[in-house]
């Protein structure tokens, strides 16, 4: 009894590492999803990276879900997964790399940033462009402390999804440093003026 249970171990883990699709697909299928996903990215969007509602976060937790099948096929094998994750991350690091020594063709893949705020004024039409709405751009700058659009003296959304926002006049914590700073300018003056 107990061969047997050896020998159906050992055929379990024999049947979880055989391939189910041959190499070269297993390899090919995950560089494909990779390149439709980077242009599909690409054409929809830096908003897809930014994640501003909720709509946005499911679409981008389903769309790994997705194209999990284009990956790995009708292969469920262990060996067929460490395949197919290697294949994506050694494309990964090469694209990065090529892309990195390629400035135009970073610009190319990535975008550029997209200046939502200018002086102070709102521009509507980069705002649509980038499929924003003013609500889901208020939202930004209330999570980077901000409380109305109105104190942004400009914001720029970068190709990675991330907002850069300045504000029309220092911030409260900004205003209290240097009240602070001065206090202690002031302080060490009358230590140096008693001092001597």
């Amino acid at each position: 009894m107990d061969f047997v249970t050896k020998l159906w171990s050992w055929e379990m883990l024999s049947e979880m590492f055989r391939l189910g699709l041959p190499f070269a697909e297993k390899v090919l299928r995950p560089i494909l999803v990779y390149g439709f996903l980077v242009i599909a990215l690409r054409i929809f969007g830096k908003r897809e990276l930014a994640q501003l509602n909720p709509f946005d976060l499911v679409v981008l937790l389903m769309l790994s879900n997705t194209v999990q099948n284009s990956i790995i096929g009708n292969d469920n094998t262990v060996t067929g997964g460490i395949i197919g994750a290697s294949t994506l991350l050694a494309t990964n690091y090469l694209v990065v790399r090529f892309v990195l020594k390629h400035r135009r063709l970073d610009e190319m893949l990535e975008g550029t940033p997209a200046v939502l705020i200018e002086n102070g004024t709102i521009r509507r039409k980069a705002l649509a462009k980038e499929m924003l709405s003013e609500a889901e751009l208020t939202t930004v700058a209330h999570r980077q402390g901000f409380g109305s659009l109105v104190e942004i003296q400009s914001c720029v959304l970068e190709p990675g999804g991330t907002f850069v926002i300045q504000g029309k006049e220092p911030r409260h914590s900004e205003k209290q440093f240097s009240e602070i700073d001065a206090r202690l300018e002031r302080i060490e003056n009358l230590l140096e003026k008693f001092g001597k």
